[in-house]
């Protein structure tokens, strides 16, 4: 006898944590939505209840907003994440196409790449401001994103 399994019970669920105030976080998840024509991933602002619960679970800080945070299976508590350059480069390789090609820039070692990101994390309110709400492009793209 064999037991059927919803293919929805089988697909993993990519989550990205980002700065939900942040001008350049919101632009860059916006730009994630047009690129990922499947539709896989999806998004919770680390100040949310979602993120901020994972966040616990996970034993990460809850009060750095920072740093993104990738998730490649969040209901999966036991399963990997990373942050910065890394959560970068592993968001673009779910992505797949070109985009898997350019996170092999991974190549090119953390201690490089994640002054550069830091950088940009500080400075990112004062280049790009905070972020003010508008209408999605597309209506359908609001059930991506988790509280």
């Amino acid at each position: 006898m064999t037991t059927h399994v919803p293919e929805t019970a089988l697909r993993r669920t990519p989550l990205l944590m980002y700065d939900g105030t942040c001008g350049l976080c919101n632009a860059c998840v916006r730009l994630l939505l047009r690129i990922d024509k499947a539709g896989t991933l999806r998004f919770a602002p680390l100040q949310g209840p979602t993120a901020q619960a994972i966040l616990r679970e996970r034993g990460l800080p809850t009060e750095d907003f920072d740093s993104l945070i990738f998730v490649p299976d969040f209901p999966r508590k036991d399963g990997p994440h990373w942050s910065r350059t890394d959560g970068v480069l592993q968001v673009l390789a779910e992505l797949g196409g070109v985009w898997r090609v350019v996170s092999w820039l991974r190549v090119i070692p953390r201690w490089l790449r994640d002054p550069l990101y830091k950088v940009v994390a500080r400075l990112r309110y004062r280049l790009f401001g905070e972020y003010r709400p508008r209408p999605l492009a597309k209506v359908e793209w609001a059930a991506r994103f988790l509280p």
